[in-house]
């Protein structure tokens, strides 16, 4: 950038030029700074990832001979005249991150901005990326690849999310890179002098955010990209897919066999082969001759159909979509005008422009075709965009809202645009519904349009652990809702691999298990007894949860926190918490440590972080800022309950739609800190809940008084609950207050999931969580909503 020879004081920062360039710096709020430069007094801003907008928030200004600042009451920047490097500091003035001498600079179109190391640095997030939970030490690109069986750290894959959080000892920040364009991002690989982040052309635009909690960071980065809407309900629930189940009747029965055998199921696929020729907007009509006829017999058996969708419209004349795209100008052109074609599935076609409106519209008024047919779900493939050859050319010439811009910069973008067009097309047809869309592709922002997940992964306990990996940092990115492949989607798992993997993907935000074609059948009764009964026990605890999850989701639309949640979000100064040994583990919906571990293994190692935890299945009481050493066969996946947790269960059903038996249970673990769960209920299928059609009401614990207090509902919704049994872990105490009024506990011998000691590989081992806990257990009967105790739900 060189020396600044001329600045000025905006509403928002400040903007000027220095000797190699122009820049504007913008306070959004006390937590974010925004600094834009440019070789050009213009500039062009991404127009699809950043939602929020300002007004002129307040903040200081002072000027020396050296420095420019702006300071807020949490962060401030000092900017050297001499240079235009940038220091970020916090309000102790601390410094948190600092450019280092190059700062930003150009090598012809290529524009980077490199910033000092601070000791000890650690660096997480970037969404989907292999590799270690810390990403220091390491390289990354930032470019959509469609990537058949990647191996576990390899790079890039389908998805870019430009966002990483930085933390050292003097505190932690956050940066996102607002380039589309094929990027870069250096943690110390190759050089011990800086790290950087580049992009091969356009502008360097990047949110610098700041906040002493990383929680309040990714909360802040997701105010600025937007954050998911409420999924449907059943799109929580477990999902069964397979490249590719067809005809009809094997359908059928399929969902006959979750239903014969009590499997909890809510999701069905139908992949590419349920298209004729393999072209969008179309059902075979020798496989599907009656596809309406079908998703209605699956409705009746609880099942909700999801179907593929691929951008690539077929380039045949006969074809109605593509007639209609090639007269209204929608697909990508060359730079001359002709239709740019590639060959994927259906032969060579035509791609959709989703950075034009029009072409946008025109695709939500195609999903009618599904719609119509009572298709409730989108999948959204190949739209990296993939192709045979893998090799798309950069002057295709991209509408981008009527800016015009080449592949190089749309690409990263496409597979976000599409799935915001058909999450659009999705609304606009099922009108009050909400919308489910399952993307492989995206960019920041995308979690406003669809869920992720992790693409074609390999059947391997290394991917089953990647995939863990993969999520978090997806999570830690703004990603809620995002999944993988349970049993891995290349090659056959073994029995006891699907088993764990289903184990573990219960407590993962999206549960879809999938197969490719030409592998074994990798249904969760197709691996023998012993993996039925496993799969079937974590599957009904799923269900039995998704009181919590369902809380939980919603938690995250207000908040835009993960679901998944990396143990380094909540203890980023703990080292523990980066080693290889541990950094798998996470928490789930806040209450539960989930510590995966392989299939291959009997007796596993894990970390507690601090604060108090009790063995979810034998309630055995652990102090934490310690390793144990915990018991692991197949069927028992270590799960810990934090010490203060507060969550709601649910009856078994077998699917989301079904009645459950109207007692809503309670569970409470004792600890000497309080705690407040959050509970909420709506129809979960409409959009009635924006307009007050909810049901909603906190539940704490005040560990000082003993007393548990709900509070009073807020919202229209009557909740489908009539009853509320509390079960309280831990305590010693035979009297509770519950809302003031002095409760008597009962003693009940309860064994909470004994079930999954059915199956018991190691037979003539004990194992401690055969025990039964010994619960306080509080049943409360609704009377009328007026009193205190007894209207509780």
């Amino acid at each position: 950038m060189g020396r600044v020879i001329q600045w000025k004081k905006t509403p928002r920062g400040i903007k000027g030029e220095s000797e190699w360039g122009f820049f504007v710096v913008s306070v959004f709020d006390s937590q974010i700074i925004r600094v834009q430069a440019s070789r050009w007094d213009q500039f062009y801003p991404n127009p699809y990832s950043v939602v929020y907008s300002p007004t002129n928030p307040p903040f200081d200004f002072t000027e020396s001979e050296e420095y420019l600042e702006l300071s807020t009451q949490k962060l401030s920047l000092r900017i050297k005249l001499s240079s235009f490097s940038c220091t970020f500091l916090d309000k102790n003035g601390s410094i948190l991150n600092e450019d280092d001498p190059l700062g930003i600079s150009w090598i012809g179109t290529e524009v980077s901005c490199y910033k000092k190391l601070q000791s000890n640095e650690k660096f997480i997030g970037l969404g989907e990326k292999t590799g270690n939970l810390n990403r220091a030490g390491n390289a990354y690109t930032n470019w959509n690849t469609d990537y058949f069986a990647y191996g576990v750290g390899d790079d890039p894959l389908y998805m870019s999310i430009p966002f990483y959080i930085g933390i050292h000892e003097k505190g932690a920040y956050g940066v996102f890179f607002d380039n589309t364009h094929k990027s870069v991002f250096n943690f110390g690989a190759s050089t011990n002098r800086f790290t950087y982040f580049s992009a091969e052309d356009g502008e360097m635009d990047y949110y610098f955010i700041h906040d002493p909690q990383v929680k309040n960071i990714i909360s802040k980065y997701t105010e600025l990209t937007g954050r998911m809407e409420l999924p449907p309900k059943w799109a929580l629930g477990f999902q069964q897919c397979r490249y590719s189940y067809y005809p009809e009747s094997e359908v059928k029965t399929l969902a006959n066999t979750f239903r014969d055998k009590k499997m909890p199921a809510d999701v069905i696929y139908l992949d590419i082969h349920h298209m004729e020729s393999y072209k969008v907007f179309t059902f075979d009509q020798i496989k599907f001759p009656d596809p309406k006829a079908l998703i209605s017999y699956l409705k009746e058996k609880g099942f909700k159909v999801i179907v593929i969708l691929d951008p690539g419209i077929k380039a045949d004349s006969s074809y109605l979509p593509y007639q209609e795209g090639k007269s209204s100008g929608l697909f990508v052109p060359y730079p001359d005008g002709e239709e740019y074609q590639a060959q994927v599935w259906p032969g060579w076609c035509a791609l959709p422009d989703f950075t034009q409106e029009k072409t946008r519209e025109w695709w939500s008024e195609k999903m009618k075709f599904y719609t119509d047919a009572g298709v409730d779900g989108f999948w959204t493939d190949m739209n990296e965009p993939a192709s045979w050859g893998q090799c798309t050319p950069n002057l295709l010439e991209f509408d981008w809202e009527g800016d015009k811009a080449s592949h190089r910069k749309a690409r990263n973008v496409y597979g976000m645009q599409m799935a915001r067009s058909t999450k659009e097309g999705n609304e606009k047809q099922a009108k009050q519904k909400r919308s489910f869309v399952l993307t492989r592709s995206g960019f920041a922002g995308i979690q406003r349009y669809a869920a992720a997940w992790t693409g074609d992964n390999v059947a391997s306990e290394a991917h089953m652990l990647a995939g863990i990996r993969l999520v978090n940092s997806l999570g830690i990115s703004g990603v809620s809702f995002a999944g993988y492949d349970v049993g891995g989607f290349v090659g056959d798992a073994s029995p006891a691999l699907f088993a764990r993997w289903m184990s573990i993907a219960a407590f993962s935000p999206l549960y879809r298990a999938h197969s490719m074609i030409n592998t074994r059948d990798a249904e969760p009764w197709a691996f023998g007894e012993e993996v039925e009964e496993i799969s079937r026990n974590y599957l009904q605890l799923r269900y039995q949860l998704l009181p919590t999850i369902y809380a939980a989701f919603y938690s995250s639309t207000q908040t835009g926190l993960p679901l998944a949640e990396s143990l380094a979000i909540s203890n980023p100064q703990d080292p523990k918490v980066f080693e290889s040994a541990f950094q798998n583990q996470y928490l789930f919906c806040e209450s539960f440590l989930i510590a995966p571990v392989e299939s291959t293994k009997e007796i596993t190692k894990v970390y507690l972080p601090h604060g108090n935890w009790y063995n979810l299945y034998t309630d055995e009481f652990f102090t934490g800022g310690k390793e144990i050493y915990v018991d692991c066969p197949l069927n028992y996946l270590p799960v810990f309950a934090k010490a203060g947790a507060i969550y709601a269960m649910q009856s078994e059903v077998l699917h989301t739609s079904q009645n459950h038996d109207q007692i809503l249970r309670i569970h409470v673990y004792l600890s000497d800190q309080g705690s407040t769960f959050h509970y909420y209920e709506d129809d979960g299928i409409s959009k009635t809940y924006q307009k007050g059609a909810y049901y909603k009401r906190s539940i704490s614990y005040d560990p000082q008084l003993m007393e548990l207090k709900f509070s009073p509902k807020e919202g229209d919704f009557k909740s489908t609950f009539k009853k509320t049994k509390l079960y309280l872990h831990g305590f010693h105490t035979e009297v509770l207050s519950v809302n003031g009024e002095s409760q008597k506990l009962e003693l009940e011998n309860f064994a909470f999931l004994n079930k999954l000691t059915e199956f018991d590989p190691l037979p003539e081992k004990a194992h401690p969580y055969h025990e039964i806990s010994d619960l306080k257990v509080l049943e409360l009967e609704l009377i009328d909503e007026e009193i205190a105790i007894a209207g509780l739900f």
